[in-house]
């Protein structure tokens, strides 16, 4: 990775960002957003730092009610502009002939052919012959991209330090209420988000992913997986993953008690 390369490309699309912002161009900016992200997923975030944090100061301007109804406002005088020459060439031409009416005073329509009914168009479950339905498929959001994955990841790793500081842990209904914007996500997609906030901690650090849990501060059932990804081992029966999982959460308590926020 030229992490040069990136940066150049990241500041690049930043400052159109910035330019997009200040001209209330709503469909613009939130395109080069969701690219800025795209891009700062592309590397660890340790050498993205700055630019996740402007990324975040930008994502309250597009998600402010002002700004929103300015870039409408604004985009609506624009069509306005454009629809005024459009009506005026629509008119009709001097001496154009009108079109052709019967003695009756009808217009003459031509008649439509008659489509040949091979059973294409049919709903499936109307289908001749057909004797089972289709099975019902399970109702998961789809996937995300990478950059908001890594957005996502960004916004909930401070979330979780401040649950750690309290000695407390969390679901993802509850996260979902600190982050209004949280879309909901497809189980996969929970997976690497709490893989992402522990992708680059530090040496001894316990791991944060830990204290999202499920039910009544029960261990969540990917835990094991995520944490054997991040370099914990987290093998064996049930009961000695629980204990593992059990002593981690400890541990992040422990470990952020005393921290401040942005202190590490």
């Amino acid at each position: 990775m030229d992490v040069a390369r990136l940066h150049r490309n990241l500041n690049d699309i930043l400052l159109d960002l910035k330019r997009a912002v200040e001209r209330y161009a709503v469909a613009e900016a939130t395109g080069l957003y969701s690219l800025a992200w795209s891009q700062v997923a592309e590397a660890p975030p340790s050498e993205t730092r700055k630019q996740r944090e402007e990324l975040q100061v930008f994502k309250k301007v597009l998600n402010s009610a002002s700004w929103l109804e300015e870039g409408r406002r604004r985009a609506a005088a624009a069509d306005v502009r454009q629809e005024a020459p459009t009506r005026r060439r629509s008119t009709v031409r001097p001496g154009a002939r009108p079109a052709e009416k019967r003695a009756s005073g009808h217009v003459p329509r031509r008649e439509a052919k008659p489509v040949k009914d091979t059973g294409a168009n049919r709903p499936p479950s109307h289908t001749a012959g057909s004797g089972s339905r289709t099975p019902a498929r399970r109702d998961e959001p789809p996937l995300l991209g990478t950059g908001q994955r890594a957005e996502i990841a960004t916004e909930l790793r401070p979330l979780l330090e401040q649950t750690a500081r309290m000695g407390a842990t969390t679901t993802w209904s509850r996260i979902g209420k600190r982050l209004p914007v949280l879309p909901r996500l497809h189980r996969d997609d929970q997976s690497v988000i709490l893989w992402l906030v522990d992708e680059e901690r530090r040496e001894g650090e316990p791991l944060l992913c830990a204290l999202v849990t499920v039910g009544d501060r029960q261990m969540h059932p990917r835990f094991p997986v995520i944490a054997e990804q991040l370099g914990l081992a987290c093998s064996g029966t049930a009961a000695q993953q629980q204990m593992t999982w059990s002593y981690e959460v400890l541990k992040a308590h422990q470990y952020w008690r005393h921290r401040r926020p942005g202190h590490g």
